[in-house]
């Protein structure tokens, strides 16, 4: 069968991109429950990878499911296919030489190996904010833990639906025991960056 996509043959590659940024494309792929700090960790390892000259981006919740997947709801093929989407969005910046910060709760080792797989195994580094249920209830700005526990909010992770703890991450955060300067220096010394 012939390609019916002659224009891949045309475009620059990924190695071209990345020489031109003087980066390697890599996914950090963080999981956790709602509250256990993934975007604030996110936030502050953009930061300082955007000080030291990196380019990056980060995917979370907020601004995926107010635009690409404004149209799914929170059942279990919802979810799946929330993070089937970001997982191929992803591949893209990946493949771009972006370094991309998903923060998600992406709550099942089925779900998260998905995206490994979209993503690329050699590119995907999974990283658990591992913030105990006590302490992300302590922190919920927006009410959603108690919502949850009232049964107005159905399908909370963590409340009424399960999370699956990753069970070989490559790094491991409780932000309730690790400050947000150690966390991001555990991520720069995963990425290699001194």
């Amino acid at each position: 069968m012939s390609n019916i996509y002659p224009i891949f043959d045309q475009m620059l590659s990924r190695e071209d991109k990345e020489a031109l940024l003087g980066q390697r494309g890599v996914m950090l792929w963080f999981t956790g429950l709602s509250g256990s700090g993934k975007s604030t960790v996110a936030v502050a390892l953009e930061r300082e990878l955007h000080r030291r000259g990196r380019l990056c981006r980060i995917l979370d919740g907020d601004n995926i499911r107010s635009g690409i997947n404004a149209n799914l709801g929170f059942s279990e093929a919802d979810r799946k296919e929330n993070i089937r989407r970001i997982a191929e969005v992803s591949k893209l910046f990946v493949d771009t030489g972006i370094i991309t910060i998903a923060a998600f709760i992406s709550p099942t080792e089925e779900m998260r190996q998905m995206a490994a797989e979209i993503i690329g195994r050699n590119d995907f580094k999974e990283i658990y904010i591992s913030t105990p249920l006590e302490e992300c209830e302590r922190r919920d700005v927006k009410g959603l833990y108690a919502k949850a526990r009232l049964g107005e909010i159905k399908n909370f992770t963590g409340i009424s639906s399960p999370f699956e703890a990753p069970m070989n991450p490559d790094l491991s955060i409780d932000t309730s025991a690790v400050s947000l300067e150690e966390s991001v220096r555990m991520l720069l010394a995963l990425l290699g960056i001194e």
